[in-house]
């Protein structure tokens, strides 16, 4: 079965670029994508009914092993970003998350990041919790749902927007 053939779940998060966010140039710095992508990570979880503090109050973390950003073109201060992270389900040691980020229908980055789970007592390697794949196996199943009734807005406001 091709990565293609799984179900997979996408959540929509908007920020505004923050004056923080640019360099000298007031164009997004390139290490601000990383930022974005966090935010776009965290707020899939959330809305997967997994909010990143329940797995750490869990005893798991969740660090990055590999990140890739392809840059298209440059967003500047005080545009609106669509952040869309999608999570592809897969039950691996890792999770890969990808990232496209958007001004309107203009793509500025896309890329990914590739985690693996750790104890946050011992910070080693663990295999992943039932609980995450239980939660997104659910997100999947209701945003299905959702995507087959026409409901479901997956779009969520961060950062002042």
């Amino acid at each position: 079965m091709s990565i293609h053939e799984h179900p997979s779940i996408t959540h929509c998060t908007h920020v505004r670029v923050r004056y923080a966010d640019t360099d000298k140039m007031k164009i997004v710095y390139n290490g601000a994508y990383l930022i974005y992508f966090e935010v776009g990570r965290t707020e899939l979880l959330r809305a997967c009914g997994l909010p990143y503090r329940e797995l750490e109050q869990a005893g798991y973390l969740l660090p990055v092993l590999e990140a890739f950003i392809r840059y298209k073109t440059p967003a500047v201060y005080d545009d609106v970003l669509d952040i869309y992270a999608t999570y592809v389900l897969q039950r691996s040691a890792t999770v890969r998350i990808e990232y496209c980020i958007k001004r309107g229908e203009i793509e500025i980055v896309d890329g990914y990041t590739l985690h693996a789970f750790v104890s946050a007592e011992a910070m080693k390697p663990v295999r992943p919790p039932s609980l995450f794949f239980d939660a997104m196996e659910k997100a999947c199943v209701l945003r299905s749902q959702m995507a087959g009734s026409g409901d479901g807005d997956v779009c969520s406001k961060v950062g002042g927007y």
